[in-house]
């Protein structure tokens, strides 16, 4: 069952999609890994794991399950996602 998202949260993900500048690949995974632990859907156990041909789907797993497996609960992978999110609102600034 999904975690039910903070405004804070939802508005921090329509951000990402707003940014000048792409970020780099880790902060990228970073935010994936936060992304997927704050909404749990589906949640990480519950999720498939990857072919070993689909390289691109294993390393974002790898930072989702990195996330997981340090036991942020869904609630502060949110917190995280917007802090993250206002790091790189700084350092790549919004479009329009």
């Amino acid at each position: 069952m999904p975690t039910e998202q903070t405004p804070e949260f939802e508005k921090a993900v329509k951000e990402s999609h707003n940014l000048k500048s792409k970020p780099d690949n880790s902060e990228l995974l970073e935010l994936y890994g936060l992304f997927k632990q704050g909404t749990q859907d589906p949640p990480f156990d519950e999720s498939k794991t990857p072919s070993m041909f689909d390289l691109k789907e294993k390393i974002k797993r790898s930072a989702w399950q990195k996330v997981h497996e340090a036991g942020v609960e869904p609630e502060d992978a949110q917190k995280r996602y917007v802090e993250a999110m206002n790091k790189l609102k700084v350092k790549y600034g919004l479009k329009g």
